[in-house]
């Protein structure tokens, strides 16, 4: 009898060891360089450290780095907090649809994308479709470093969306008269605030949620309405020449933005895994929190904390709680 009394206390401790152990697996969290995947990422952190008694840590990374961390499944990074579709539709393609290593969650966000200019550039000079900058007019107007061609920035290197934006330039004729140019964005919104304080001429790739319109009153330029048979895009890790094998005369679809996790997690810690597959972010929020953190300096970690306690019941939904 003692035998069996032994055995089951011994078995109960080691399922409530394995329990403890999979709470208290450490989630490494992607950190890509767009200031509203920061937010998502420390918004994760907190609710797992706080809501979960969980621990987690912080790596940086790009799309590519961080998708192919989550298929390892070791932990190296465990999620990526802002995965923007159809734009990195090639590595939820592979990873997500094919291999099934990493997993995308339920809940969603809008974005939507193109080219931005500050309105006083629109209504000045009747600056409002995409075709209005393949011309020698705006190849003067947006001329900044008086090389004699304008230039017109398309993302950050490393970004999907960026290699979207190079082939539309290239593709709606706007290449001949606009260099495109591919800065780190803090770099560009340097010299984005320079160009407006002087109101000069800016055109730029930009995206709702996104601080900059409630920086600066800008304008979204027309393009014509998303069409998949015109919209070709291949992305460098599916095949070398993808430049010349991608074609875009549309305007983007409208996106539905994720968060993804390593498949892993859910045996290695299933409750962060759970939380993640529910998390569903409002834009308008995203955009408040972006705002406050980008254009207000704050910092990141209280104005998510502050979020989170005004937020509870969303985030008790996402926990399943209610």
């Amino acid at each position: 009898m003692k035998k069996v009394l032994l055995g089951a206390t011994l078995a109960i401790a080691t399922g409530l060891s394995s329990v403890s152990a999979n709470a208290a697996d450490k989630v490494t969290i992607g950190e890509p360089s767009w200031p509203g995947a920061k937010i998502m990422a420390n918004l994760i952190g907190q609710v797992i450290t706080s809501r979960l008694g969980g621990e987690v840590g912080y790596a940086p990374g790009a799309n590519a780095v961080i998708f192919a961390a989550m298929d390892g499944g070791r932990g190296d990074i465990d999620v990526h907090p802002d995965v923007w579709l159809p734009n990195q539709k090639s590595f939820t393609d592979e990873y997500v649809d094919q291999k099934g290593t990493v997993v995308l969650s339920e809940g969603s966000y809008e974005g939507r994308s193109g080219f931005c200019t500050p309105t006083y550039m629109a209504a000045e000079h009747n600056i409002k479709s995409v075709f209005d900058l393949g011309t020698p007019d705006a190849q003067k107007l947006f001329d900044a470093n008086n090389d004699g061609k304008g230039e017109i920035w398309v993302g950050a290197s490393g970004w999907a969306s960026t290699n979207v934006h190079k082939v539309k330039v290239r593709d709606y004729g706007i290449e001949t008269f606009l260099e495109p140019t591919t800065e780190d964005e803090t770099v560009f919104y340097a010299r984005l605030k320079d160009a407006v304080d002087a109101k000069q001429g800016v055109v730029f790739y930009c995206y709702k949620p996104h601080y900059v319109h409630a920086l600066y009153d800008v304008t979204m330029l027309e393009e014509p309405e998303f069409d998949p048979e015109q919209y070709a895009i291949v992305q460098p890790d599916q095949d070398a020449d993808w430049y010349e094998k991608s074609k875009i005369t549309t305007g983007d679809q409208v996106k539905t933005v994720r968060v993804a996790h390593s498949r892993s997690l859910e045996e290695r810690a299933p409750a962060a895994a759970a939380f993640l597959k529910n998390i569903n972010m409002s834009a308008d929020d995203l955009s408040e929190l972006t705002y406050q953190v980008v254009v207000q300096k704050k910092e990141i970690e209280p104005v998510v904390s502050e979020w989170i306690a005004g937020n509870s019941q969303t985030v008790d939904g996402w926990l399943g709680l209610n």
